[in-house]
């Protein structure tokens, strides 16, 4: 798994105007977790997200990204904003 994979699925998905994806997983070498797959960090502005809970709005992340979810990724920290929020 890697971060431009991600980027390209949530993109495709979600047409975002700001997208970040980072792949942090170096900073949890020696970490228990770290063997069963790798971290990143997702900042996403997407119209999407438009009037939804932050739970909906994660869903939708994850909806995007389908079986990758389930490959190779052991944490995913999600930053998820509509236009004009914060």
């Amino acid at each position: 798994m890697t971060a431009d994979a991600l980027a390209a699925r949530l993109q495709a998905a979600l047409a975002p105007e700001q997208l970040l994806v980072e792949d942090d997983s170096h900073q949890h070498a020696g970490h228990a977790g770290a063997r069963e797959g790798r971290h990143f960090s997702v900042q996403i502005r997407s119209a999407r997200f438009a009037g939804l809970s932050r739970v909906a709005r994660h869903r939708l992340v994850y909806d995007a990204l389908g079986p990758l979810a389930g490959q190779g990724i052991h944490a995913l920290a999600l930053v998820t904003r509509a236009p004009g929020e914060g």
